[in-house]
């Protein structure tokens, strides 16, 4: 591996390297492939369910039947207390004008509901869904530039499934310019403070930003291979490419630059610090893409396809780093580190002596009552856990109010809650439909059944619900519907709808992390024990991050809760942030132990640890700052599980990078001893043969 790591660094690979990625680059541009990864964004709810989903087997039929799948635009007029003829009056001439001037509409705009109290209207129409965002939101907005408001107590809002699909649409494609200029500014600064250098900071940057461009042009790819990417794929894409690269960045330049202390030569000392640090950044990477690949196995395929898409951010990201990174550095002259220039001589990272090194000190001293006092500290931590509640929906999802939602709550005001988006029953035996309507009609919390749709091959039935189609009551009614459908219409009827959707991601959601959390544990085990030949020291490594992982979600419930007064979490986030804490975590164990397992091999486990923490104390704590900022502007984003997910995992990285990294791991280790190297042959060397010799040939990264 370290032969073929080196290479980027030779005298004519540098450049060949350097022009090979600029060349690729500018073909990435000419022809607009970040652009065609956007486009084919694809953000409708029922497209995150597997084919065998009832929900997304109800659509299919339903299809059949009337030969498209429509989106029912719903707008409400309501006034408190009555409306009146002048309202009636207005709805008469938006009427006229919705039918004349919105195009892309399949039915017209007609009058299908009124309140029994008189206080509101419904007005209908569809919209064929093409797979294209556009076609759906340009006539809900056009529709929306002519109702949409107060009149004067008039309340006129759109909502139904074209309406909600509008305004997710909109809302995720002003989420990824935003999200990349914030994660790219903010990594800007953070370099600034850790290099101090006017020009440094560039060499990372250039990377990170190929990597980045890189990486949606081999999504777009991906998505011609029918791989499903929506807008939080994507968000999320950009900040582990970005947070992932510049840890990789910093982990290579901080040994670089130890290297440029002790040899005149940059060729050389890039390559030493490529065949160093090199193979740690690739079992690092390789950790991370592992993991998300396991999300590969997900039932929902908005989980599913996070797994390809994230992982080969992250093979991007890790690719650049030690290609096109190395090579700048060595075209570079050692001035690119001014004002701190490396000279030879000058001494590289200090093992004996620094801050990092007294807090080993510290800890040796009574390793014990340390890492005891960590665990008790994330168990105070975990006690967060018991406020759960995955309240979170489709309704209350967004931070900012959208008009779907308040038009589905001022309906909910005058008619049952799921007026604006009713349970869809299909019904393949016409001869049982009033059966199925009947069954359906008795079950509690069913306003009323009605028909839709009528053709000889089937009949599609709309059950109102009398909550609102979004809320936890009426995702639980969807079981009951489902058993009294079947019972009266037999195996060709099927409940759909986005109730039924709702509720089928969720049921979704809680199979794939019974299913993903052991695989995920289980490959990163694995992976650790190649890289530390060992087997108790990946023990204890995927132990101390599965704790701070709870920790971290502990506090992040409690936050969502108390201080940013969230509705709930969404039922994905644990297993989202458990595949990233859990892989990310393990990054920064990663670059510590195999350091310390190389300082082992000549000083012994006690000295190797305290040199371990010492040489590497200063640039992982800067990589999860780095890291943690990148993940914590997706708390800024306007979509509450973006936000909470942003928020505990930044929080969870800093746990890992400030507490389990740089105390449990190596109190931990000091009070196991040579023992947490079982059963390599380092297991048995003696803590005092500090002889200057390996024990063994330390070849555990390559």
């Amino acid at each position: 591996m370290k032969s073929l790591l080196v290479l980027p660094a030779g005298p004519r690979a540098r450049w060949v390297t350097v022009v090979l990625w600029f060349l690729v680059m500018f073909v990435v541009f000419g022809t607009n492939i970040p652009g065609k990864f956007a486009d084919a964004e694809n953000n409708e709810s029922i497209s995150y369910l597997p084919g065998d989903a009832e929900a997304t087997r109800a659509l299919e039929a339903q299809k059949k039947l009337v030969g498209s799948e429509e989106a029912p635009i719903v707008i409400v007029y309501r006034r408190e207390g009555g409306l009146t003829a002048a309202d009636r009056e207005r709805i008469r001439e938006n009427l006229a004008e919705l039918n004349s001037q919105v195009e892309g509409v399949s039915k017209p705009f007609v009058l299908t509901q009124k309140s029994k109290d008189g206080t509101a209207v419904i007005v209908t129409s569809s919209i064929t869904s093409t797979g294209e965002g556009e076609d759906i939101r340009e006539p809900v907005e056009d529709a929306r530039d002519i109702v949409s408001g107060n009149f004067d107590g008039l309340e006129v809002a759109i909502t139904g499934p074209a309406g909600y699909a509008s305004d997710s649409i909109k809302v995720f494609e002003s989420i990824n310019g935003t999200l990349f200029a914030a994660a790219f500014g903010l990594v800007f600064v953070l370099l600034i403070l850790i290099y101090r250098s006017p020009f440094l900071l560039w060499l990372p940057l250039i990377s990170v930003g190929f990597a980045e461009i890189g990486a949606r042009a081999v999504g777009y790819g991906l998505t011609e291979m029918g791989v499903t990417v929506n807008g939080q794929s994507s968000s999320i894409l950009s900040v582990l490419v970005l947070g992932a690269g510049t840890d990789y960045a910093l982990l290579l330049i901080s040994r670089y630059r130890e290297e440029l202390r002790h040899r005149e030569s940059r060729t050389e000392s890039m390559q030493v610090a490529l065949g160093s640090a090199g193979p740690a950044i690739v079992y690092s990477g390789l950790t991370v893409i592992a993991a998300l690949l396991c999300l590969s196995l997900a039932e929902l395929n908005s989980t599913a396809s996070m797994g390809p898409i994230g992982a080969m951010g992250i093979l991007m990201a890790m690719i650049s780093m030690l290609t096109l990174l190395p090579a700048m550095l060595v075209i570079a002259p050692r001035f690119v580190f001014w004002p701190k220039v490396p000279r030879v001589g000058t001494g590289g990272a200090d093992a004996e002596h620094g801050p990092w090194r007294r807090l080993g000190d510290r800890i040796a001293k009574r390793p014990r009552p340390v890492w005891i006092t960590a665990v008790l500290v994330l168990l105070v931590m975990c006690a967060g856990l018991f406020s759960y509640n995955d309240g979170l929906t489709s309704a209350n999802g967004y931070v900012d109010e959208v008009e779907a939602v308040r038009g589905e709550q001022t309906i909910a005001k005058s008619f049952p809650g799921g007026s604006n988006v009713p349970t869809e029953i299909v019904v393949g035996d016409p001869s049982r439909v009033s059966a199925v309507a009947k069954a359906v009609g008795d079950v509690p919390g069913v306003a009323g059944v009605r028909k839709a749709t009528v053709t000889p091959n089937g009949v599609v039935l709309n059950a109102v619900l009398v909550d609102e189609p979004y809320s936890k009551t009426a995702f639980n009614l969807i079981p009951d519907i489902r058993t009294a459908a079947h019972k009266a219409g037999g195996e060709t009827t099927l409940v759909g709808g986005g109730t039924a959707v709702e509720h089928d991601i969720r049921e979704a959601n809680r199979h794939d992390v019974k299913l993903i959390v052991p695989i995920v544990l289980l490959v990163v085990f694995l992976i650790l024990v190649a890289l530390l030949r060992a087997l108790a020291a990946p023990v204890m490594l995927i132990g101390t991050v599965v704790l701070s992982f709870f920790a971290a979600l502990g506090i992040g419930f409690l936050v969502s809760d108390y201080i940013f007064d969230f509705p709930g979490v969404d039922p994905s986030l644990p297993l989202y942030v458990f595949v990233f804490l859990v892989a990310l975590g393990i990054d920064y164990n990663i670059f510590l132990m195999a350091r310390v397992r190389e300082e082992t091999a000549v000083h012994g486990t006690r000295e190797g640890m305290l040199r371990g923490l010492a040489v590497t104390g200063g640039v992982i704590t800067s990589a999860g700052i780095v890291l943690a900022g990148t993940f914590s502007v997706l708390a800024v984003l306007p979509l509450v599980f973006l936000a909470e997910m942003g928020f505990t995992v930044a929080f969870g990285v800093l746990l890992d990078t400030f507490l389990v990294r740089s105390i449990l791991v190596p109190a931990l280790t000091l009070d196991i001893g040579p023992k947490v190297w079982w059963p390599s042959a380092l297991a048995r060397q003696e803590e005092s043969a500090g002889t200057g010799r390996p024990a063994e040939p330390d070849t555990a990264a390559g």
